[in-house]
């Protein structure tokens, strides 16, 4: 068996274009386009990367970027005053907060500052229980994107053994709720749990969000399952350049997958794509309250 390859980079050019379409729709219909707004708090280098093309990709769908760059050295009181008047903001539909902040800034309070509305991040404690009790809010883009890209590989995901390695707030504990949502049966598993490998030898579909480089072995995979490689892990290849690596060992798991992500360019491209869909979802909601 060699398996598939899920191009996770067609699946978000197709979802962009048909944001683009409903943008530019809108805009003829209200004469104004979704607003997402960024903050970036210091100069992380990483952190400044997934920003331009958070921008980048907001302009190129007809949406209104509005980014806020920070001083390293601004206070806490001072970001939480900025998502405030972003709150308040007709003109802003979603907020993020680029992650991490600098260490003496609190995280948790700013995330939970955010208006649930426009939390297209979907990190907010009330998002996360709407989540969990099936109710209407905004996802978490990373896991939303796995989902679409499950759903690329496979006609149906009723019914089927779904492993979770891995039990983040921002991947594992969320995309495990959407699997229930699809009528999948769901195993959560993590660094403790008893015989790894032998738990997703069970998986019809396994996904791997540890952010641990290759740590799921083509052996632990079972023949036929579907993979989605979550990680992307930074490491030092053979030639001693700089490269990305999933958590799972891909080309191990080539021989015994249905299907897999890539990395890069399988999840990766997702999340950006579910972003800018959860800003245009929480600009139409916006609408009709």
């Amino acid at each position: 068996m060699v398996a598939k390859l899920i191009d996770g980079a067609a699946v978000a050019s197709r979802l962009r274009q048909s944001i683009a379409t409903r943008v530019t729709a809108i805009q003829a219909r209200l004469g104004r386009v979704p607003g997402l707004a960024v903050v970036l708090v210091g100069e992380d280098p990483a952190s400044q990367v997934y920003v331009r093309n958070k921008g980048k990709a907001t302009h190129e769908v007809g949406m209104r970027s509005i980014e806020h760059k920070l001083y390293a050295n601004t206070s806490e009181d001072a970001v939480l005053e900025l998502v405030t008047s972003l709150n308040a903001d007709p003109q802003v539909d979603g907020i993020l907060v680029q992650l991490p902040l600098p260490k003496h800034i609190s995280a948790e309070r700013i995330v939970q500052a955010i208006d649930p509305d426009k939390d297209v991040d979907g990190l907010t404690t009330l998002n996360a229980g709407r989540l969990m009790t099936a109710q209407r809010g905004l996802v978490p883009c990373t896991p939303s994107g796995c989902m679409l890209l499950l759903k690329e590989a496979l006609p149906s995901l009723a019914g089927l053994h779904a492993v979770v390695v891995g039990r983040s707030n921002l991947v594992g504990k969320p995309i495990a709720q959407l699997l229930l949502q699809a009528d999948c049966t769901v195993t959560m598993a993590h660094s403790k749990t008893p015989d790894l490998p032998g738990v997703c030898r069970t998986a019809d579909i396994l996904i791997a969000a540890v952010g641990r480089p290759a740590l799921v072995r083509g052996a632990w995979i079972k023949p036929g399952a579907v993979v989605i490689d979550v990680g992307i892990n930074r490491i030092t290849g053979g030639d001693g350049k700089p490269k990305l690596c999933g958590d799972v060992a891909t080309a191990e798991a080539l021989e015994h997958a249905l299907a897999i992500t890539p990395v890069p360019g399988g999840v990766g491209p997702m999340t950006i794509a579910c972003l800018l869909q959860n800003t245009l979802t929480a600009f139409e909601r916006r609408l009709e309250s």
